[in-house]
């Protein structure tokens, strides 16, 4: 019997289950693999019995909470799909500012305090809610990443996320440093595993595959100093994907 696998969204654009519908003939081998008996974005079925949950998206409001938790209570394995889901991504910007200042601030004088859909909390990612078993990171995810974490957890494994930062991969492609061609990059602090997908083409990496546990900061500074920039800079970039990681 091939696991159970169902798919879940919370606050996101859906683009990292789009990226799955996208996977195209690959999508033979995730069928191979497992039973997909939920998945609203590409299919009608659905099912609450199942094994594995892979869900998007950042956590809301109370009602988004008692969701996730029932999704948990369900599954033997909970996958966090994508940075909304991994780490909050950039649905955790407004947590700068109050709850109520940001509600005024979009509804204006609107009567939303008896609607439920509107009773919101600051952002949090699946891990602030219940125990998560496994992350793909990144915005969007990268396919064949997704297809060799999943398969890996069928096997009865434990998928690994590289413990390295984005530069390894850089140096790996031939890229000239994105530093060098005057503009600002989080791949020396932020984890890799996207083949550096952004400086291949000369884009700055914004840290959405989130940071490294034991990033190396004051290598970081030092290319800061050497390219006339401030740690200000970095930790204004930080809050991007990854508001106010701690440690950092």
């Amino acid at each position: 019997m091939k696991p159970k696998v169902a798919f879940f969204d919370f606050s996101s654009c859906e683009g990292c289950q789009l990226q799955i519908a996208n996977l195209e003939e690959r999508i033979i081998d995730l069928i191979e693999v497992v039973d997909v008996v939920s998945f609203r974005e590409v299919m009608k079925e659905h099912s609450d019995d199942y094994e594995i949950a892979i869900v998007e998206g950042s956590i809301q409001r109370p009602m988004d909470e008692l969701r996730l938790k029932d999704i948990r209570s369900k599954a033997k394995i909970l996958v966090a799909l994508g940075a909304c889901a991994h780490t909050g991504c950039v649905n955790k910007l407004r947590n700068e500012w109050p709850v109520e200042d940001v509600k005024k601030e979009v509804y204006g004088k609107a009567n939303i305090s008896d609607n439920p859909y509107f009773d919101v909390f600051q952002t949090k990612a699946l891990d602030e809610v219940v125990e998560v078993d496994a992350c793909i990171p990144g915005c969007p995810i990268d396919r064949e990443e997704f297809i060799r974490i999943v398969t890996a957890l069928v096997a009865g494994k434990k998928p690994s996320i590289p413990k390295y930062p984005v530069c390894v991969e850089c140096k790996k492609n031939e890229n000239i440093c994105v530093f060098d061609l005057g503009k600002f990059c989080l791949g020396p602090v932020t984890i890799a595993g996207c083949n550096s997908a952004c400086p291949n083409f000369s884009h700055e990496c914004e840290g959405c595959r989130g940071y490294l546990e034991h990033a190396h900061m004051d290598a970081q500074k030092d290319v800061l100093k050497k390219y006339g920039l401030s740690v200000k800079q970095m930790l204004e970039r930080f809050n991007i994907f990854n508001y106010r990681k701690e440690g950092y």
